[in-house]
């Protein structure tokens, strides 16, 4: 590559969509970036920085040759015995060929022959010319805008009022400068120059030209009034955030995809305090920040102890020497959706959860599950189920009142208004009506947890929590897998992933000693149908999820694969399952004995003769089967004593003590004996050696 040099592309067009804009900077600057490597107009370690405002899609890419190396390149033309006549020249198919690729007959002695009989064949060696950084750029372009993930394409006319184009917003603008040198390419009826527009208020002129690729970013936050960058706009914000917040002595809302959303709405970002009245805050805290975060994009300020104050901060894209007006005009603004989130607070409280309960039998839960009414009586059934299991009678009637309030704020004006607050306001709700913090605590926390990495059900007042949020999330397991409702691909309409991986938190997370089949059983109990083959495929797929879980909490495929292998039934004793497997793994004897453990099995499965009687003494003729023998007397009952006080770690270390007898064993015993008398004891004996080692986990499936 010669004459390198840094190369900028914008795109400037009308305000993009915010929640978009992230995505959409980032696919433009790696896509174009992509397609110059792929030329090689830029090396394949080349730095790429992304620039996304709400008006404009931009790229820097470091050190862009002005013209690609040349190739050379082989080009196979045909089989000679097609090629070639009978005097050795060229057939009409190959002038014709030649012809095609633009040279003469002449050529012909040129070609290569490669291969040999009827492979045989000619080739065309030549050197092809390496693509001009317009032409490259041009293609790159094109591919970067074929491939924006644009959420919804706007058609627009352009100025010679025929031509039609497809794109995210109308574009007004195209700067493409390699070094100082304008490239002209085009794209969305544009031709490229090194004039953009800076901020639409607060620019010092109304256009700002590039003088070069390097001095992009500066001019348009010294000319232009934007901080270009998408990251340091954000940064920006989160320390005019924090500043001001400290100055109050209290901390801004941690919320990314709301300060994602305002870094895509402002170009220069002002954050300002703004108030509202302090009567407000007798509204549940939860309404007021999702009605100021949803609606006005504002930040509530927090204090110390997590408490909502009247304060809260406005990132405004404007910065006037007398900030009053724009603080005054936020205030009005959010004033009158406060008061409705209070309006519906109070006109909710009017009546009690338990008086909404007969309409949800008019509310369609699914067209073939039948109504929210419904599926509360399942979920109650469910929830009862594990009650008994977990706490005996009282659990499970704190459990069922739980279960059959937890659905009735669904028919709430509050939750109608926001329906993310479901759940939170029953929880509020249950509490005006008398219900027990118990039974409050279990509706609110039901839906938990709600996304990967939410917190479980809170258990300060006891399981009635994580009870209603089992029962509620294997009903919507059994009841869509029953219909044929299942997940495909990445489609997952009903969250049935999420909703399995709940059900794996709470059962791992809290210990629960609950046996997984059980579970799905009870649940597809509570359906008049009992859909056997769907309640296989719940267990299958739970399966599937707790394998991916368990690998992302840091364990190895081996360590996963030989604790999953045993299909234990209560998966609260898989992290310390996991953790016996992992300290055994890092024992000298781990790598012999799984690989005997795996050699045992083989031959286990291969015989056609029962191997679960026992062993007689008697019949152990060879000294390294009688010393196998012993030393499993020894240490199967510690091994199986440590196993029984759940200290598995333990149970599994006493294994190693077996390393010498049983490498003696395979080196001098013939399992396969010819006497059958003598050969079955042989296959008791590895019988019981395969069943002692199993217990924790499956060892065969640590050899590698």
């Amino acid at each position: 590559m010669t004459d390198k040099k840094n190369l900028l592309v914008e795109l400037f067009v009308e305000e993009l969509p915010p929640k978009a804009l992230k995505k959409l900077g980032e696919a433009f600057a790696g896509v174009l970036a992509d397609g110059l490597r792929a030329q090689q107009l830029a090396s394949a370690d080349a730095a790429v920085t992304a620039y996304a405002s709400p008006r404009r899609l931009a790229v820097q890419v470091a050190g862009v040759a002005a013209k690609a190396p040349d190739q050379a390149v082989s080009t196979k033309l045909m089989p000679v015995a097609v090629a070639l006549a009978a005097d050795g020249g060229a057939t009409p198919a190959l002038v014709k060929k030649l012809a095609a690729l633009g040279h003469g007959a002449d050529v012909v002695p040129q070609l290569k022959r490669q291969g040999e009989g009827k492979n045989e064949a000619l080739y065309l060696d030549s050197i092809q010319p390496g693509a001009t950084l317009a032409e490259g750029l041009q293609k790159a372009l094109a591919e970067a805008i074929a491939k924006l993930p644009i959420p919804k394409v706007m058609k627009y006319q352009l100025a010679d009022g025929w031509t039609s184009v497809d794109f995210v917003r109308p574009a007004h603008g195209l700067v493409a400068l390699h070094g100082s040198d304008v490239v002209p390419v085009g794209a969305l009826g544009l031709q490229a120059g090194r004039t953009t527009r800076g901020h639409r208020f607060e620019a010092a002129t109304p256009t700002v030209e590039i003088h070069d690729a390097d001095s992009y970013a500066a001019q348009l936050r010294d000319e232009g009034a934007v901080i270009a960058s998408f990251a340091e706009r954000r940064a920006e914000i989160v320390r005019q955030l924090d500043a001001a917040a400290a100055k109050e002595g209290l901390k801004p809302i941690d919320d990314d995809a709301l300060l994602d959303e305002v870094t895509a709405l402002v170009e220069r970002p002002n954050v300002l305090l703004a108030r509202f009245e302090p009567e407000f805050l007798a509204v549940p805290q939860e309404c007021l920040i999702l009605t100021m975060k949803a609606n006005q994009k504002y930040f509530p300020l927090l204090d110390a102890q997590g408490r909502l104050t009247e304060r809260f901060l406005v990132v405004s894209n404007i910065r006037p020497a007398d900030a009053s007006r724009v603080i005054g005009g936020n205030e009005r603004v959010v004033r009158p959706r406060l008061a409705d989130a209070k309006f519906f607070f109070d006109q909710d409280r009017k009546k009690t959860l338990a008086s909404r309960i007969p309409a949800l039998a008019k509310v369609v839960y699914h067209g073939k599950l039948g109504s929210q009414g419904e599926r509360v009586e399942r979920v109650r059934a469910i929830a009862r189920h594990i009650g008994e299991q977990l706490g005996g009678a009282s659990l499970a009637a704190l459990a069922d009142r739980a279960a059959l309030l937890a659905k009735a704020d669904l028919l709430t004006d509050m939750v109608g208004e926001f329906p993310e607050l479901q759940g939170v306001m029953g929880g509020y709700y249950a509490r005006h009506d008398g219900e027990t913090e118990a039974v409050a605590l279990a509706v609110e926390d039901h839906y938990r947890p709600r996304f990967a990495g939410d917190a479980l059900p809170r258990t300060d007042a006891g399981l009635a929590g994580i009870t209603v949020a089992l029962a509620d999330k294997l009903e919507t397991l059994a009841g869509l897998f029953g219909i044929g409702q299942l997940p495909t691909g990445d489609k997952d309409p009903f969250a049935l992933r999420r909703h399995a991986l709940g059900v794996i938190r709470m059962l791992v997370e809290k210990a629960l000693p609950l046996s997984v089949p059980a579970l799905v059983s009870a649940a597809f109990a509570a359906f008049p149908a009992g859909h056997g083959q769907a309640q296989a495929e719940v267990l299958r797929f739970l399966d599937e999820r707790l394998v991916g879980w368990l690998r992302e909490q840091g364990y190895s495929a081996h360590e996963v694969d030989a604790v999953v292998a045993l299909r234990t039934e209560r998966w609260a004793e898989l992290p310390q399952r996991l953790a016996a497997v992992r300290a055994f793994a890092a024992l000298p004897e781990a790598p012999a004995l799984a690989a005997a453990n795996k050699r045992v099995g083989n031959i286990l499965k291969k015989s056609d003769e029962t191997t679960g009687g026992a062993v007689d003494a008697a019949r152990l003729v060879e000294p390294a089967e009688a010393a196998l023998f012993d030393a499993l007397g020894r240490v199967a009952p510690q091994a199986d004593a440590a196993f029984a006080r759940g200290d598995y770690a333990a149970s599994l270390q006493a294994l190693a003590a077996l390393k010498a007898p049983v490498d003696a064993f395979f080196d001098a015993v013939m399992v396969n004996a010819e006497d059958p008398a003598l050969r079955r004891n042989r296959l008791a004996l590895l019988g019981t050696l395969h069943a002692a080692m199993n217990r924790v986990a499956d060892l065969s499936r640590l050899a590698t």
